[in-house]
Formats: C-alpha cells, sequence, structure tokens
C-alpha cells in the first residue's frame, strides 16, 4: 500500500517570482483576493489602474502598490510591467489584450473567465496570441484548491481505480455583478465554468453534455440559466453530474438554512469526497478509502490553506514559470478555448434541449 497520508501536494511550490505585475480592475476578486494571494507569495505588484483612478488609488494602499495610472491603457504602456493581470468584465477584456499583445514589454496576459463572450472570439484571441509569441492565461483559479489537486494527484496514482461516477453539487448564492444583467447568459458562463473546467482538469475531455436550466427566483433581471444542471458522458463511461443551485432556498430572517459545495468521486477501486471551502471561508476537504491504497479504510489528509487566497498563488505561478521556461502555462488560452466550448455546448443542449456532443464545435 502507499501512503495513505501522502505524500500530497496541496499547495504550489513557487518556482519563480521574477516578473513585474500590473494590474487592472479593483473590484473583490483582485482586491480582496488576488493582491492578498500575491502579497503572501512575495509576487511583485509594481501598478494598478481600473476604470476609476480612486478606486485604483485605495486598492494601491491596502497593498503598498508604487503605481497608480489613469487608466488600463497607461498601464499597459508601463516599460515595467512584464504580466499584466486582467481582472474586467468579459465584453471589456479583448481590447486589453490585444493592446497587450502589442506591447513589446509584456510577455505574459492573465485574464478572466471567460476571457471573451463566445468561443469564435476566444479561439481568435488565442491565435493572435500565438501570433505575437505572448503567453496568455485563464485565471481557471478552482484547479488550484486544495482538495481538488489532491484529489487529482489521487487519481494520478489509480487509487480509485477508473472513475465510475463523479459529482458537484453547489447550494450557494453566488454575488452576481452588475455587468452580468447587460449579457443573456448567466450561470453557466459565470459559475458552471469553475465546475465544468475542473472536471476536464480531473478526467479529460468529455464528449457530450446535457444541460437543463431554470430561472432563479431570487435574481431580479432577466435570465434563463439560473439554476442549472449538466450531466458529461467521458468516452471512459464515466459519467459525471455539476449541479449549481444558486437559489438554495429562501435567504431572510428566521430562516435556518445552509450554503455548501460538496463533491464526491466513485471508482472502482475506492471513494473520495469533500466540501469546497466556498463560501464560508473555509479549508476544502478531503476523505477517502482506497482498497488498494488505504486497505478500505476512510483517512483524511488536511491543510489549512484555502481556495480563497491561497490558490491563485498557483494561477500566477504558474504563469510566471512559463515566461520564464517559454513553456505552455497550464492554463492556457488554447486549453480555456476547450472549456468554453464546453459552456457553448452546455447552452446548445439547454435551447435544443438535446444532449450536445464536443464534436460538433471546433476548437
Amino acid at each position: 500500500m502507499t501512503d495513505p497520508a501522502g505524500p500530497f501536494s496541496p499547495d504550489v511550490e513557487i518556482r519563480t517570482r521574477d516578473y513585474r505585475i500590473g494590474c487592472i480592475g479593483a473590484g473583490m476578486i483582485m482586491a480582496d483576493v488576488q493582491l492578498a494571494a500575491y502579497r503572501e507569495a512575495g509576487f511583485p505588484v509594481v501598478a494598478i489602474a481600473s476604470r476609476t483612478r480612486e478606486k485604483a488609488a485605495a486598492v494601491a494602499g491596502r497593498y503598498a502598490i508604487p503605481t497608480v495610472h489613469d487608466t488600463p491603457e497607461t498601464l499597459i504602456a508601463d516599460e515595467r510591467v512584464e504580466i499584466l493581470d486582467i481582472a474586467f468584465p468579459p465584453d471589456q477584456q479583448p481590447a486589453l489584450i490585444r493592446r497587450a499583445l502589442a506591447a513589446p514589454h509584456i510577455r505574459g496576459i492573465l485574464a478572466q473567465k471567460p476571457f471573451a463572450l463566445t468561443l469564435e472570439e476566444a479561439r481568435r484571441l488565442r491565435d493572435e496570441a500565438d501570433a505575437a509569441g505572448k503567453i496568455l492565461s485563464v485565471n481557471q483559479n478552482m484547479r488550484f484548491d486544495q482538495a481538488m489537486r489532491v484529489l487529482r494527484q489521487i487519481l494520478d496514482r489509480g487509487e480509485l481505480g477508473s472513475p465510475v461516477f463523479a459529482t458537484i453539487e453547489m447550494r450557494a448564492i453566488p454575488h452576481w455583478q452588475g455587468f452580468l444583467a447587460d449579457y443573456d447568459r448567466l450561470t453557466l458562463a459565470n459559475m458552471s465554468v469553475h465546475h465544468l473546467d475542473v472536471l476536464r482538469f480531473l478526467f479529460g475531455e468529455p464528449s457530450e453534455i446535457y444541460t437543463a436550466a431554470r430561472p432563479d427566483p431570487r435574481t431580479r433581471f432577466e435570465h434563463t440559466d439560473g439554476i442549472t444542471v449538466s450531466t458529461l458522458k467521458f468516452p471512459s463511461g464515466l459519467l459525471a453530474v455539476s449541479m449549481e443551485d444558486v437559489w438554495s432556498g429562501p435567504r431572510q430572517e428566521g430562516f435556518d438554512s445552509d450554503v455548501y459545495i460538496k463533491w464526491r468521486v466513485e471508482g472502482t477501486d475506492g471513494v473520495a469526497q469533500g466540501t469546497i471551502g466556498w463560501p464560508d471561508g473555509t479549508p476544502s476537504t478531503l476523505r477517502y478509502a482506497s482498497m488498494t491504497a488505504t486497505g478500505g479504510r476512510w483517512v483524511s489528509p488536511s491543510w489549512t490553506s484555502k481556495w480563497f487566497p491561497q490558490a491563485f498563488i498557483g494561477v500566477m505561478e504558474q504563469l510566471q514559470y512559463a515566461v520564464k521556461t517559454a513553456t505552455t502555462p497550464q492554463l492556457s488560452a488554447g486549453d480555456n478555448v476547450r472549456t468554453m466550448a464546453l459552456v457553448e455546448a452546455g447552452y446548445r443542449s439547454l435551447a435544443e434541449n438535446r444532449p450536445v456532443r464536443l464534436d460538433e464545435f471546433e476548437v
């Protein structure tokens, strides 16, 4: 038997801190999560800009960022910036990405997901980055959640045997950014994308997806995909279900209810299950039993780091290391096009009420 306690690596090794980062955006994900992660990791952030200088300046004060630019465009022109980190609405990211691709001093770009509003635009940006010789990466941060990293290590060691059935069950209420009211897509593109991408990370490319959805009673602006359930089939025969219950029951005074994200993977030789530490801010958890590795006993590897913010260290680290080594980052634009194709297939499934094969889409 292998050691049931490990060795596991829930958090990444930081292999480089060599590149100066310029940040565009001063909302919650940048101000409270990404910059907190970079400070903890010792990544050098040299400049920040946002839609308003005042908001950028306030965040700069929190993190001792030396330069505040008036606009994202002037930050991109700052020759000290080697890695551009964009946390802007997806309809505004492509123009900033293209400006950065034309800036000789910028070597790597990190964009938020989705990094474009359509699969076609994502493919164009991927190809333009390749033509410019620049590394374009997408912030699929759930891959660096500690439980997901350890689960991947267990799967890679074969300790669950062949995966048979997997589920991600989310019953939690996202804070929908105001700009999402202007789009025609909600949960699949902005929340399910975490889970669909991490299922690709764990199990490879699915062959088919079937998605059902209904509006969320709490979300006031018009939308179709509120509560969503997607069933994925994989070539191996594996079935996976991703459920995003963004309603999760009434939220009002006097109503005692819970929120959570749970996951479970069943294989021919074992079972793993656990929780994702959002939205309660606790470390994610994992416990597993394996006929080959634990003698059928349940064991529980543990850690103290969290998805928010420590997983975001891994996101920026993999980009910096790719720049240093001139290699493809784990979270490459090319890889993310496949996640966007899976999201697009989910929307086609929803619209046409049928299972949709991924080979219907050019990636």
